[in-house]
């Protein structure tokens, strides 16, 4: 099931998760390499890697070799001056290929805008910061001796998709199912979101593949901080909405 859109304006310009979207298209177009070795060894250099926040060091040589995680280190360090903690956040806006960057950018444009409304932009941006690095936490929690970087602002996004069932179970989605000859139709975002979720642990298979564990961990995290803050959250949402006449509601 593929989301086209959702149903559920909004009565603010969420320039915060523009700014976002803008940001991770910017890296990938103008800063992250896309061609190999350069692409690999970028990443290497800026994004995070498990084993390097287990252990609090960058990858040596040998790690990089091995692909083992050897606390301690025997050898010199790939990159000395890596900032291992400033990884967390380089690699939400990092991305495996274009496909990669599209398919984030895509469903953080259809659920962004309205967790956005219901935060308001400077809580909005620290959710979505918080909610990558519950998704990055949970990734390393579960593959701790792992050499592999961890890119993508999917863990992230999964935060905000698991606020939005929290927020807004109802809201309408408007998908298409490829085999079904492209023809849309609508969903209850509860269903598109309980399947998404569900269909993560059907990923556990593609080892070195796809962050899984990420997407579940930033799901949960979401879904707890939305829950636990719902009635402000609720509150603000319809103060905003009661401000606003009609015809200024923004649709995308």
């Amino acid at each position: 099931m593929i989301p086209l859109r959702d149903s559920n304006p909004t009565v603010i310009y969420p320039f915060v998760n523009w700014l976002v979207i803008a940001g991770a298209i910017a890296v990938f177009f103008l800063i992250q390499p896309q061609t190999n070795p350069d692409s690999t060894i970028f990443v290497y250099e800026w994004a995070a890697i498990p084993c390097e926040l287990t252990t609090m060091d960058a990858l040596d040589q040998q790690e990089f070799e091995t692909g083992l995680c050897l606390p301690g280190g025997t050898g010199s360090d790939l990159f000395p001056d890596k900032s291992v903690a400033l990884g967390v956040v380089v690699s939400m806006f990092l991305h495996g290929g274009l496909g990669h960057l599209l398919g984030n950018m895509w469903i953080l444009w259809i659920f962004g805008n309205n967790a956005e409304e219901a935060f308001g932009s400077g809580g909005y941006l620290l959710f979505y910061l918080a909610s990558g690095f519950a998704a990055t936490a949970a990734y390393v929690l579960l593959n701790p001796g792992s050499t592999v970087p961890l890119v993508g602002a999917s863990g992230a996004i999964a935060g905000v998709m698991g606020a939005y069932l929290i927020l807004f179970p109802t809201a309408r989605i408007v998908s298409i199912v490829p085999i079904f000859f492209f023809m849309p139709f609508e969903v209850p975002a509860w269903i598109y979101l309980i399947l998404w979720f569900g269909g993560q642990f059907a990923l556990a298979g593609e080892v070195g593949q796809i962050a899984w564990e990420a997407h579940v961990g930033g799901f949960l995290f979401g879904l707890v901080i939305a829950a636990a803050l719902r009635g402000r959250l609720f509150d603000r949402i319809a103060r905003l909405h009661r401000r606003r006449v009609p015809r200024r509601i923004r649709r995308r």
